[in-house]
């Protein structure tokens, strides 16, 4: 799944796309017997779709006759349409996002609130909590996993070839991208061409030199974009473009990760396992990262930016009203939350990694042991800008703005101003 499809997909207030047939669907099979749950699955493709059929044949293996029924559909389908959805015929069980893009719902009235179900459940930080929970206070989804970690990528050979140390401090970062500036790298591998790339840097910038709490807001429309603690965030950024690679903006993220593999750049701020993807299997080995570095002390390292994915029940969904099918579905949601349900998702589908501190992670690769250190060290969780604000501002809004800073970071009160003038007509739209 591509950032781009987030992007354009889940425009979750807009619903300018008619309704699929295939959409339509869901929701519409057997259900309401309190034995059978219908489940809308936005995992289309192969790999996690058999991923998520052996969890689901393993919950039925284990139950007491209770059956999932799955609804799967082309994910961008899914997202374009999630909105009527669930104002719909939705199922009683689907698959979301964390954070925003769950709490979008939770205000509308269309999830069933499950804060029962999280007095139970084990092996969750308090930081998935807070991603699970709306701005009620009840908690909405049970996470499943993370989808990609965001750090620093580089690889272990050419850090050590070379005598580099991995940075704790934005001084250090700086003074090793100069560094390899000298030996002829390109310091840092940059891309935005698919729009969604650099995001992830201006997260963590905002998250290093502001603190979490702060970002949320910025990202909820509470905060001005021309307050200065903004403007400090893309004055730190143009400090680090020189260090880029020039054309970022013409630059998919495969050809940045192409250049660290071929180390003609010395590293990359990606997402596991974006990486990955473009080294032969035997250099996978070679792919080391370190979190993105301190910039103001009082907030360290604290915020990792880990976009999760879990289930939700449809408030609307008929077969809830039945409390025997209320009762099956937050069943499934109780297992779907062990460990062991993780790791029978995982066998099959090792791109991600669990959230679940029961889960088995002694199969795990060295990389993906190192990004559960990670996330479970974190003491907050960040769903990535397309998915901590509203996807409508995301799109329109920050993907040009962004490039527009990218080709040209000298203007940043005209580029502050216009995005605000913009967040103001878009959140003010409800």
């Amino acid at each position: 799944m591509s950032r781009r499809s987030l992007l354009r997909g889940a425009a979750v207030g807009a619903g300018a796309v008619a309704l699929p047939a295939l959409l339509t669907a869901c929701g519409s099979g057997p259900g309401g017997d309190g034995k059978t749950i219908t489940l809308g699955s936005n995992s289309s493709d192969p790999v996690p779709k058999k991923a998520f059929a052996d969890a689901f044949a393993a919950y039925e293996a284990q139950s007491d006759g209770r059956k999932v029924k799955v609804n799967t559909v082309d994910h961008n389908t899914f997202q374009e349409n999630i909105n009527r959805y669930l104002q719909g015929k939705p199922d009683d069980v689907f698959m979301w996002f964390a954070g925003n893009r769950m709490q979008f719902f939770a205000e509308k009235g269309l999830l069933h609130d499950i804060s029962d179900n999280w007095q139970g459940y084990k092996g969750f930080s308090a930081a998935l909590k807070a991603q699970s929970t709306g701005a009620d206070g009840k908690q909405y989804l049970t996470p499943y996993y993370y989808y990609y970690p965001w750090a620093v990528f580089h690889r272990k050979s050419l850090f050590a070839d070379r005598g580099y140390q991995a940075p704790r401090t934005l001084d250090e970062y700086v003074a090793l991208a100069e560094r390899m500036k000298k030996d002829k790298l390109d310091p840092i591998a940059f891309c935005d061409k698919d729009g969604w790339p650099a995001m992830g840097t201006f997260d963590y910038i905002d998250m290093r030199t502001n603190g979490y709490e702060f970002h949320k807001s910025l990202m909820a429309g509470e905060v001005a974009w021309t307050d200065k603690r903004v403007r400090e965030v893309f004055d730190t950024w143009r400090r680090l473009l020189p260090y880029c690679q020039p054309g970022a903006n013409g630059r998919t993220w495969q050809e940045a990760a192409n250049s660290l593999q071929k180390k003609e750049a010395g590293m990359a701020v990606l997402g596991l396992p974006h990486p990955g993807a473009q080294f032969p299997k035997g250099e996978q080995g070679d792919i080391d990262f370190f979190p993105f570095p301190e910039i103001n002390p009082e907030h360290g390292q604290d915020a990792v930016e880990a976009p999760i994915d879990g289930f939700l029940l449809a408030k609307k969904s008929k077969n809830l009203k039945n409390d025997k099918s209320l009762e099956s579905a937050k069943d499934l949601l109780k297992w779907l939350a062990t460990g062991k349900a993780e790791d029978i998702y995982l066998k099959s589908d090792p791109n991600n990694v669990a959230v679940s501190d029961q889960a088995d992670i002694s199969a795990y690769s060295p990389l993906q042991k190192k990004a559960v250190e990670l996330v479970s060290g974190a003491k907050q969780i960040s769903q990535f800008l397309d998915r901590d604000t509203r996807p409508d501002f995301s799109s329109t809004v920050m993907i040009p703005a962004i490039q527009k800073f990218i080709s040209d970071p000298d203007d940043v009160d005209g580029l502050v101003n216009d995005i605000e003038r913009q967040k103001k007509t878009i959140f003010a739209a409800d």
